[in-house]
């Protein structure tokens, strides 16, 4: 048995940082805790840039890691995988309109009551 490095210091970076964060993020929610979307957009950014690495390290290595019958590959690896890419790409976008729509209100002018 041989390990893949990449996997093992992958998933070790999931463990210890994405799991963590992800709990905290979810208690943010709960307790509408002003940095939630800073934290949505910090797990979620994270989620997809580890979702770039193992598709493109698959594809990199000529998809040797996955079944080639078509049920399968489109199924199960691309679709079944797929949804950790849509899922942090939604939550993503949320994140940056919620902040952006929190900052456009910060920097609107305030008038003085006379």
């Amino acid at each position: 048995y041989r390990s893949d490095d990449f996997t093992v210091a992958m998933e070790t970076v999931t463990a210890w940082a994405w799991g963590p964060l992800s709990f905290l993020t979810f208690l943010a929610f709960l307790r509408h805790h002003p940095a939630r979307y800073v934290l949505q957009l910090i797990v979620s950014l994270g989620q997809l840039y580890g979702d770039v690495l193992y598709f493109a390290t698959e594809a990199r290595a000529g998809w040797t890691h996955s079944d080639p019958r078509p049920l399968y590959f489109w199924g199960y690896f691309v679709g079944l995988n797929g949804v950790w890419v849509l899922v942090p790409g939604l939550l993503l976008l949320d994140a940056c309109h919620q902040l952006a729509t929190a900052q456009r209100g910060h920097d609107r002018p305030r008038h003085k009551a006379h």
